[in-house]
């Protein structure tokens, strides 16, 4: 697990410079196109060139079950994690929906699902046969957790042989915003009262519940909540953990993010606890319906692209706020300037 230690270079700042430089020349009033222009001399830092670039995206979805989900914590079975990665394979969900649009490169990981499924085009990358019940022993062994993240690392090498611009982490697994709500109330320390949600669709009585048993849960793990190493552990899931992998290696290889959801969030937040330096290289897609993704999202100081009242996950949201990268940079690159257009500026 040397690799979690390697070094992140920080941005290029002499590009971000030059970035900044070009769009005062731009034909458009200075600042005119707001946060587009934040994201074009980002990215411009970032890939350092004066010509950012997001042609080419992979989105890694990865598949954990969750001993918590026994718990009933979620308005659907837990059968439905292997059935979606069936669906997955087959390219019938919404993130494959949206994956073709774009023509990124899209894949499913078995991180940890109860039942393995041989399917052709499914890789298998698994730390165990879903984690332990949270509420009642540590989610996952040390073992198991370095697994996860490495699943989550090797991603990421696959992304970056594929040359491409732009990485995004999806999930799926019953139960995990159950886990992603224990981990984020661990680290910004308030009530998971504060912070828990439907999920996957449940009623006020049963959003209650949800949230006493992770006040229980944390209560149990709490002499053992040392570092965000620990709390992956007790309280994490697979996937959770494989994207938190996944966000920390993207960084270390120059790898700009596109982070989805509530879940993957909390797996960046938990990503930058470990590595602060990571920050600087994650975007934020979409702000969900989900009641804790705003509470971590302000405690990161973050300003997602868009809201859209989705709550899905798969990186879904994440897929649909691509375009707006895309665009940034478009405008950065092919608007004329003043010069070119032949316009008097002053």
């Amino acid at each position: 697990m040397d690799w979690l230690n390697a070094p992140i270079q920080p941005a290029g700042e002499a590009f971000a410079e030059q970035a900044r430089i070009r769009q005062t020349t731009l034909t458009k009033p200075p600042g005119s196109l707001g946060f587009l222009e934040d994201i074009a001399v980002r990215l411009a830092s970032l890939q350092q060139t004066g010509r950012p670039m997001i042609e080419s995206v992979q989105v890694t979805v990865f598949a954990a079950d969750h001993g918590i989900a026994e718990a009933g914590v979620s308005a659907f079975p837990q059968e439905v994690t292997g059935q979606m990665v069936t669906n997955f394979v087959n390219g019938g969900a919404t993130a494959n929906v949206l994956a073709r649009h774009l023509g990124a490169c899209f894949e499913v990981v078995d991180t940890g699902l109860r039942a393995p499924l041989d399917l052709t085009g499914l890789i298998v990358d698994r730390a165990g046969p879903g984690t332990a019940n949270f509420a009642v022993q540590p989610a996952m062994t040390q073992a198991q957790l370095e697994l996860a993240l490495n699943a989550g690392k090797s991603a990421v090498d696959r992304a970056v042989l594929r040359q491409v611009h732009l990485f995004i982490g999806g999930e799926m697994g019953i139960g995990n915003t159950t886990s992603a709500s224990a981990l984020a109330a661990a680290v910004l320390k308030i009530s998971p009262h504060e912070l828990t949600g439907a999920g996957t669709g449940l009623d006020a009585a049963g959003i209650q519940r949800k949230a006493a048993l992770i006040a229980e849960a944390l209560a149990l793990h709490l002499p053992a909540l040392h570092s965000p190493f620990d709390m992956l552990r007790c309280l994490g899931g697979f996937e959770i953990a494989a994207l938190t992998g996944a966000y920390i290696s993207a960084a270390q290889q120059r790898m700009p993010v596109l982070v989805d959801g509530f879940i993957s969030t909390v797996a960046a937040l938990i990503a930058i606890e470990m590595a602060p330096e990571c920050a600087e290289w994650f975007f934020y897609g979409h702000v969900s319906q989900e009641r804790g993704h705003q509470r971590v999202l302000a405690f990161l100081n973050a300003r997602p692209l868009l809201n859209l009242d989705m709550r899905l996950g798969e990186g879904s949201g994440a897929l649909v706020a691509v375009p707006v990268l895309q665009m940034a940079c478009k405008l950065h690159n092919e608007m004329a300037t003043f010069e070119q257009a032949g316009i008097c500026a002053e």
